[in-house]
């Protein structure tokens, strides 16, 4: 691709390359080349013009587009066909209808700003451009129906690694899809199924994450209960080196989960649980309860003991820390 020709020797130049040497090795005209030059000053690189000089890289893309991903993944097949947006309305619709179309497992849809992105229970997910990762991940699992809750919690441990890994903060997991550092919401999940009787047809695993938002980056009442990688840390996150980080975590846990099942994963979850072993409360549609958090079972499920000490099994429903009323950690959008 001319393009990808273009930057690769525009990153090998030292200094200023000429558009004539550019025309000559691609031939291609010299406007062609500037078309491409232009085309790569969308996708996010400074290159200066001159016009006895020619052209040079001044600053590398920040944007997560396939061009600066790709070289860096760790990965067999999670982010091999990966798909950069740089506006979607939501990056889990867009997975969709690809995995409906026949995309193979690992394909990730990233996109720079998400308009309509959505959370659990149809909530809308505040997702600003070129500050966050934004992505839906197409995973094509052969196992039992009654298993595919465990991928949620599969996705936030590897979620938290990556921070560790990357970023000095420490997150907890809220069960069953939040990721909270200092008691606020810095990542939510939302995985959605497509199955036929026992059989999984595809789930799209869809992630949305703070990374360098500041308190003025979120708007209205929704400082309040969300946080950034940046915000927490203290520094701002390298965004591909974090993309590149959590595939490869995720690969590597997806892969020990098919071949030995969840009981490691699921102390690695324990080991970052929030809540466990306080009063919580329980919103389920119209009815709200508290009850002790006391930890999950075999198959992900959320134990917690009633009032009137009876061990209720949750696969579903909403968890507030704050027993004393409210949703806890949405973004209330």
């Amino acid at each position: 691709m001319p393009r990808k020709a273009i930057l690769a020797a525009l990153k090998e130049a030292d200094g200023y390359l000429s558009g004539e040497d550019l025309s000559r090795t691609l031939g291609m005209s010299r406007s062609a080349v500037w078309k491409h030059i232009v085309a790569l000053r969308q996708e996010g690189y400074e290159i200066q013009a001159h016009t006895r000089l020619g052209y040079k890289l001044e600053r590398a893309s920040a944007f997560l587009i396939p061009a600066e991903v790709e070289p860096r993944l760790e990965t067999e097949r999670l982010g091999r066909n990966y798909h950069f947006h740089t506006s979607l309305p939501s990056s889990n619709i867009t997975a969709k209808e690809l995995a409906r179309q026949g995309a193979p497992e690992g394909t990730v849809v990233l996109t720079e700003e998400q308009t309509a992105g959505r959370g659990r229970l149809g909530r809308g997910w505040y997702s600003p451009p070129g500050l966050g990762i934004y992505m839906s991940l197409i995973l094509r699992p052969r196992i039992p129906l009654g298993q595919t809750p465990q991928v949620t919690l599969l996705a936030s441990v590897a979620l938290c690694k990556a921070l560790e890994a990357v970023t000095p903060v420490r997150p907890q997991i809220k069960w069953p899809n939040d990721i909270l550092v200092n008691g606020k919401k810095l990542c939510g999940i939302l995985t959605e199924l497509n199955a036929e009787m026992e059989a999984v047809n595809y789930l799209v695993v869809g992630i949305g994450i703070n990374l360098n938002q500041q308190p003025a980056d979120f708007p209205g009442d929704v400082a309040n209960v969300a946080t950034s990688a940046a915000i927490a840390g203290g520094e701002p996150v390298d965004r591909i080196r974090f993309l590149t980080t959590l595939l490869s975590f995720f690969e590597a846990d997806y892969d020990h989960w098919l071949q030995k099942g969840f009981s490691q994963l699921r102390e690695e979850w324990l080991a970052r649980a929030a809540g466990i072993g306080t009063t919580v409360r329980i919103i389920s549609g119209k009815q709200e309860w508290l009850g002790q958090a006391e930890g999950i079972d075999t198959d992900g499920a959320l134990l917690v003991r009633n009032e009137d000490g009876e061990l209720q099994r949750l696969i579903s429903g909403e968890v507030s820390l704050r027993p004393e009323g409210g949703h806890g950690y949405d973004f209330g959008r």
